[in-house]
C-alpha cells in the first residue's frame, strides 16, 4: 500500500532528489524556461509554485522561508570573457516573478511536450516554463483597482530591494 506517499523517488537519494528540485527551481526562476524529462517536470512543478505563492507575500519573513528551502544562489552572466553577476534567483523571485502573478490564484507553470528525445538514452524531453501574461484579458477601461494594483506592486519592488540590501549587510 502507498497511503500518504507523495511524489516519486525518480531513483534518486532524498538528498538527491532534494538538491535536484532545488537546481531545477532555481533554473526555472532564473531562465524562466527549461527542458527536462516529464517525471523531473512534473516533480518541481508544485514545489516551484508553493514558491511563487511565498514570493507573492512579499515580506522579509517570506523572502527567509525562501532562502531556506531554495537558497540563494547568484545570476551570473558572462561578459567579454569575465563573470558578472546580475542578482540572485530570491532576489529576481520577489522582485519581478512574485509581484507578475499577484491577482493569479495558481497555476504558474506549464509543462509542453516536445518532440525531440534525450540522446543518451531517448527519453522524452519537455518544457517546463513559467506561464506570461498572455492567458489575461485586457480590460478597456483601467478601474482604480488597477491602478492601486500597480502601486502596491512598485511598493513591493522597493520593499524587496530594501529587504536585498538588509540581507547582504
Amino acid at each position: 500500500m502507498r497511503h500518504r506517499i507523495a511524489g516519486g523517488q525518480l531513483n534518486r537519494t532524498s538528498e538527491h532528489r532534494e538538491a535536484m528540485r532545488r537546481n531545477l527551481a532555481a533554473s526555472l526562476f532564473e531562465h524562466e524556461t527549461i527542458s527536462t524529462t516529464l517525471p523531473k517536470a512534473k516533480h518541481v512543478k508544485g514545489f516551484a509554485e508553493k514558491l511563487i505563492t511565498i514570493a507573492k507575500k512579499g515580506d522579509l519573513t517570506a523572502r527567509k522561508r525562501a532562502i531556506a528551502i531554495l537558497g540563494n544562489r547568484d545570476i551570473v552572466k558572462e561578459v567579454d570573457g569575465k563573470v558578472e553577476k546580475q542578482g540572485t534567483v530570491i532576489g529576481k523571485l520577489f522582485s519581478e516573478i512574485g509581484p507578475r502573478y499577484l491577482d493569479r490564484p495558481g497555476g504558474y507553470t506549464r509543462i509542453i511536450k516536445l518532440s525531440k528525445r534525450r540522446l543518451g538514452d531517448n527519453t522524452p524531453l519537455v518544457l517546463l516554463q513559467l506561464v506570461g501574461q498572455e492567458n489575461q484579458p485586457k480590460a478597456e477601461s483601467k478601474s482604480k483597482k488597477k491602478k492601486a494594483s500597480k502601486k502596491s506592486v512598485a511598493v513591493r519592488k522597493e520593499e524587496a530591494k530594501e529587504i536585498e540590501q538588509q540581507l547582504e549587510d
